[in-house]
């Protein structure tokens, strides 16, 4: 009668079944913190995971995102879509020996969903994706760690119950608002890390979902399992990372599903215990399942390895110079230093910097080095952990620690240099999933601290100041990214070794015209690297404009010499001594530069400068011509060839020429000069009036413009609209060449017709 009794109040049934498996649970008793109910739990998450955020929607375009969107042709609507699968993250084909093999397809057609919906590279649209994609996530957070940290469980109505509603919460919040996630959201390359970790957290819960009990009453279904690995092999076509969940969700089935004691488990395999058998394995389908997830893990990886080309990524020795290491020993200890680096970002992300490299992080050649002892903390606490997940007593002590190890390690392995060289040192963005681990173990260390502790809510404050602390980091952190600017001079503190970030520094003054200051730079740059060809080119050529020719080409030369396929290099060192006269010099750099790149519209328009001031007429134009092919905007190029051809008396081929250029370029007002002066020799007056008034139109300040309209209309006989526009001319550049002589012949002849007409 009572069991009777007991069925008849099934309403009751969930709450009661809720209870006892929260009291088995017992992680959320020893828990000081907020209960909310599921939808605002997820509310409050959403709302803080925004503000620490929110500043950078407006940033630029920043480092990386130059190259990864405003410089890839994949973006554009000209580029057919199936390019995408056969390029790599920046728009390079992955059979090239120059391509980084990051194969990240579904990134980029998100970046070009953004440049097309925009209307172009407005950066506003991909912040602010990022922003939401960072927010959903954390969302999803909450369901992720409540099944981690409190267990699967669900109710006779198949709903899935929160066991940790306090414990999720705590450690959403603590993902939500860490300050070493600022990279991958205010930074939009960091997208691919976003996108990967979304699919890997739904494939994590399609997996949840299968063991579900169905109407037929199977203990878990195909579907959801198999659903599981196609979001893996999403993720993964958003970043390589993704790859990892397939072997998460395994250990999630053999520790969480199956129950299985690790430690319990290796001692029979190694004593061969009968017991053993395949009771375990084969009871509950663990078997089966690892297989599908092998299977289609293997399976993925063959595709993309097929896809990706037999060849690895070609790094430098600057981008991971440890990896470049003879010794083994070397190798060894600094990537376990790197390891310890990664780690103490997690702990402690006070000090953030956009890039690791370039001597940033110099090598441990010693066990002398005092910086041994971060290698010592870090295997000492790693050892404890796992020591403890083995061995505890308390099944679910075990669990949630090699549950928190598993989601700490297993993401990171791609970047660990285990498999593969990587070309960073430290990267903040490839911590991202990782932080997942690091969020178990914090919360898991805080409740058995609030299991000891006497007054539980001073450690509540403390925890609330720790998140608190975190927000104003974020926010800090994500006006840093806003510009480029900001970004590269927060890095001095930072990375004061570091060559690349002087580099930057001195390339973003640069680019403001302060020259002296990125002069200062550049040459810290290359004194940290000697062999920093980049440093060297750009310093060649501010040192090349402000008429330091020598120095400019000694740093040009040293450039070529240490990378001899530095074409932009070659094309520099071919200017500078081209300005110094040494015109047999300057042809072979710049056709040493065309052989290492021979796509080079910039190059082949200098050649044509060269063949000009040699009076190589053909010459010139054929190299001006070959720039036009392969850059059909080039300006610079049309623009000499008329100018040329209008010199040398050709004006019938300068009206061709420049008409051509017009139809492809019509907006260029040079163009419009250059041809309305052709033009007006050839006494079409009409039609270079017309295209000298619209070139004055787009250009109103141009002297030239004004003096030659000027000319124009002299030779036309329309005095009058000849003197108002010789007088704007003056006004304009009162010592523009031969615009007062022809003003004062105007006038001459004013007078005297003024004096036949009295």
């Amino acid at each position: 009668q009572i069991f009777n009794q007991h069925n008849a109040e099934a309403p009751n049934f969930e709450q009661v079944f809720h209870r006892m498996a929260q009291m088995e649970s017992n992680l959320d008793h020893d828990v000081s913190w907020f209960l909310l109910p599921s939808y605002w739990a997820k509310m409050v998450v959403a709302l803080i995971s925004f503000l620490c955020f929110a500043n950078s929607y407006d940033g630029d375009f920043v480092f990386d995102d130059s190259e990864a969107i405003i410089n890839n042709k994949d973006l554009r609507a000209e580029t057919p879509l199936g390019d995408l699968w056969y390029h790599d993250f920046w728009g390079s084909k992955l059979s090239s020996n120059t391509s980084h093999k990051s194969y990240r397809p579904l990134t980029v057609l998100t970046f070009r969903m953004n440049y097309l919906f925009a209307g172009g590279f407005y950066p506003v649209g991909f912040h602010v994706i990022n922003i939401i994609l960072h927010c959903i996530i954390s969302v999803l957070m909450v369901d992720v760690f409540s099944i981690l940290l409190g267990g699967l469980q669900f109710s006779n109505k198949g709903r899935r119950l929160n066991l940790a509603p306090k414990s999720s919460l705590l450690a959403a919040l603590l993902f939500a608002v860490h300050p070493v996630h600022t990279e991958c959201v205010a930074g939009i390359v960091g997208r691919a890390d976003l996108l990967c970790a979304l699919f890997f957290l739904l494939s994590f819960l399609g997996y949840c979902k299968a063991f579900r009990e169905n109407k037929e009453g199977h203990t878990f279904s195909v579907f959801w399992v198999l659903m599981s690995v196609v979001l893996g092999a999403i993720a993964m076509l958003c970043k390589e990372q993704g790859i990892t969940i397939l072997g998460l969700n395994a250990v999630f089935d053999a520790l969480v599903i199956n129950k299985i004691n690790l430690l319990e488990l290796i001692r029979k395999l190694l004593y061969k215990d009968k017991s053993l058998e395949n009771a375990v394995l084969l009871r509950k389908g663990l078997l089966f399942r690892i297989t599908l997830l092998m299977c289609g893990g293997a399976g993925i990886l063959y595709i993309r390895w097929r896809i990706m080309g037999t060849g690895p990524p070609a790094f430098t020795e600057v981008d991971n110079p440890a990896s470049f290491a003879d010794s083994l020993f070397v190798r060894a200890i600094n990537y376990n230093y790197y390891y310890s680096l990664n780690a103490w970002l997690l702990l402690c992300p006070w000090w953030l910097c956009f890039d690791w490299s370039m001597g940033c992080i110099p090598l441990i050649k010693s066990v002398g080095d005092w910086r041994i002892i971060a290698l010592a903390a870090l295997w000492f606490c790693l050892i404890g952990l796992i020591c403890q997940a083995l061995c505890s007593e308390d099944s679910h002590k075990r669990r949630i620690l090699t549950l928190g190890l598993g989601f700490l390690i297993i993401p990171f392995l791609p970047a660990s240099n285990l498999f593969f060289r990587v070309g960073f040192v430290v990267a903040e963005r490839v911590i991202y999933l990782p932080s997942i681990g690091y969020c178990i173990l914090f919360t898991y260390g805080f409740s058995l601290l609030s299991k000891q502790a006497k007054k539980k809510k001073i450690l509540a404050v403390a925890v609330l100041g720790i998140l608190l602390i975190n927000v104003m980091r974020c926010a800090l952190r994500s006006s840093q990214w806003r510009s480029e600017e900001q970004l590269f001079r927060s890095a001095l503190s930072v990375c004061p070794l570091n060559a690349k970030v002087h580099y930057n520094v001195g390339k973003n003054l640069a680019d403001k015209g302060n020259q002296s200051a990125a002069i200062k730079y550049y040459r810290e740059a290359v004194r940290l690297n000697p062999k920093y060809v980049h440093a060297m080119n750009n310093l060649g050529n501010i040192l090349k404009e402000r008429n330091e020719l020598h120095e400019a080409e000694e740093l040009l030369s040293l450039a070529v010499q240490i990378q001899p396929d530095f074409a932009a290099a070659w094309m520099n060192l071919g200017i500078v001594q081209n300005s110094l006269r040494r015109f047999e010099e300057a042809e072979q750099s710049y056709w040493t530069a065309i052989k290492h790149r021979k796509k080079y519209p910039d190059c082949y328009y200098n050649l044509g400068r060269l063949y000009a001031d040699l009076n190589r007429h053909i010459d010139a134009l054929n190299a001006w011509r070959n720039a036009t092919v392969l850059k059909p905007e080039h300006s610079l190029a049309w623009n000499n060839m008329i100018i040329l051809l209008d010199n040398t008396g050709n004006l019938a081929q300068a009206e061709a020429v420049g008409r051509e250029a017009l139809e492809l370029i019509p907006n260029d007002h040079s163009l419009m000069f250059s041809l309305a002066n052709v033009l007006g020799k050839s006494q079409k007056y009409k039609e270079s009036e017309a295209l000298f008034l619209k070139a004055i139109k787009a250009n109103p300040n141009a002297a030239s413009y004004h003096g030659n309209l000027a000319v124009l209309y002299h030779r036309w006989g329309n005095l009058d609209l000849a003197k108002k526009h010789y007088e704007v001319s003056l006004k304009l550049d009162p010592m523009a060449p031969g615009t007062k002589e022809n003003y004062n012949l105007l006038r001459r002849k004013l007078e005297q017709l003024q004096k036949k007409g009295g």
